[in-house]
């Protein structure tokens, strides 16, 4: 009771804010632009100070978390005071503001880029399965792997870096541990690493091609039992790991999953001692989230040619690779040659990337669609599976058998439809 009095105050508090600001003061050559993108401080000041320096007007660059980006979108609107023209995000984070009618269709903008060769796919997914484009591509990221270049010697015989399976993975990891005596393995499991995404993303996927509905199946506890093993090789302190950049650049560990954006900086300050190469590959396939970030026009915007024009700046082939550069871990969403001077670093992981997007037996996953402010619940039911069936072995079954009760109730009250690699569902996404 006293939960829901706090977030309905803070509701009230939120709609007060935005009603109390006067209505758009900038000039109408300004640009409030608002993302769940580029949050960090480094990346963040990249954008605002190198990317959008050669934009040919003013654009307010703010980088928020996903709830209060949806929030201060939707009580704007609700509001009809909108002071945000430009959005961006990633592809869960726009379903909300297309089901509250919060964006402006973005096909004349996109019909004015048609030279620009975006990923068909990526158009057809910022189409939301509405008949207009929401969104236009943006950028796209990707999580994979990088090891030391010393790690190379203990693979188990027959391994190869490109189609690595998750027990030659074990494997690799206790031949280290032989060899060494430390637990070399290293995974961002820490209070703000992406530990969620690899069990939504990849180990998931890989075992049980499904998310959601399959959650708690025979498949699933065998991934679990497997993967418990493979823990007794990973680094105890990945508990409170965030950016596997720096452990790997510690010698900390030796081989590391990661958002390329969060693996970046190994690469860049040393990339002839790393190698990059594809997320391992399980017994339905190679597990592997492409995450995918768009653009779009807040409906009733202050200044929606504004907007357009910055989709446009973003969008330019040379600004692409400026991002490439820049940022390092987001990679362009158009056909655009790679410069031979690209830093070697930013090269290994685009290989790497390319390399785990075309694999044959690719089992690609969206991150969450469609689950609103429930998003950090959704993670949470992956991050305590974890918890109770990995550090504090607990019963698998128990375990997941309780944890898909609370999944059931999730995808109920968000009445979250399934995604990518779960089967397409009428309703929400069933928790068998």
């Amino acid at each position: 009771m006293r939960q829901g009095w706090i977030v309905a105050l803070a509701s009230v508090m939120l709609v007060m804010l935005v009603t109390a600001v006067p209505p758009a003061s900038a000039s109408q050559s300004s640009v409030l632009f608002l993302s769940t993108q580029l949050r960090p401080i480094e990346e963040a000041e990249k954008m605002r100070q190198s990317i959008l320096a050669g934009y040919p007007g003013h654009v307010e660059f703010i980088p928020v978390e996903p709830v209060p980006f949806a929030d201060r979108v939707l009580a704007e609107t609700r509001a009809g005071r909108v002071m945000i023209s430009l959005v961006g995000g990633v592809h869960g984070d726009f379903p909300a503001l297309v089901n509250a009618g919060a964006l402006q269709p973005a096909d004349d903008v996109l019909s004015r880029l048609a030279d620009r060769g975006f990923v068909p796919a990526y158009v057809e997914l910022g189409k939301l399965g509405t008949p207009y484009q929401q969104y236009i591509p943006w950028m796209q990221a990707t999580y994979i792997m990088v090891a030391s270049r010393e790690a190379l010697k203990y693979l188990p015989p027959g391994a190869n870096l490109d189609s690595l399976t998750y027990g030659q993975l074990k494997a690799w990891g206790e031949n280290l541990l032989k060899a060494t005596g430390r637990r070399l393995l290293g995974f961002p499991a820490g209070p703000k690493g992406l530990m969620h995404r690899f069990f939504q993303g990849y180990l998931y996927p890989s075992y049980v091609k499904s998310t959601v509905t399959h959650f708690r199946s025979q498949e699933a506890e065998a991934m679990w039992k497997e993967f418990t093993e493979l823990w007794a090789y990973v680094n105890p302190q990945s508990t409170s790991y965030e950016f596997m950049q720096e452990p790997l650049l510690a010698g900390e560990v030796w081989v590391a999953w990661d958002h390329t954006a969060r693996l970046i900086n190994a690469l860049r300050e040393r990339p002839q001692d790393f190698v990059a190469f594809p997320a391992p590959i399980g017994p339905k396939g190679r597990g592997f989230m492409p995450v995918l970030t768009g653009l779009g026009i807040v409906k009733s915007a202050p200044n929606p040619e504004g907007a357009a024009s910055v989709i446009e700046y973003l969008t330019r082939p040379d600004v692409q690779l400026a991002i490439l550069r820049e940022i390092g871990g987001f990679f362009p969403v158009i056909q655009v040659a790679m410069p031979a001077d690209l830093p070697a670093g930013v090269k290994l992981a685009a290989e790497a990337v390319a390399k785990q997007s075309a694999s044959p037996n690719a089992v690609p996953s969206l991150l969450p669609v469609g689950l609103g402010v429930r998003d950090g619940e959704f993670n949470r039911v992956f991050v305590d599976t974890f918890a109770r069936i990995v550090l504090r072995r607990e019963d698998v079954r128990r375990v997941l058998d309780q944890q898909a009760e609370k999944m059931r109730r999730i995808m109920a009250e968000a009445k979250a439809p399934c995604w990518p690699p779960d089967e397409p569902s009428t309703g929400a996404c069933p928790v068998l």
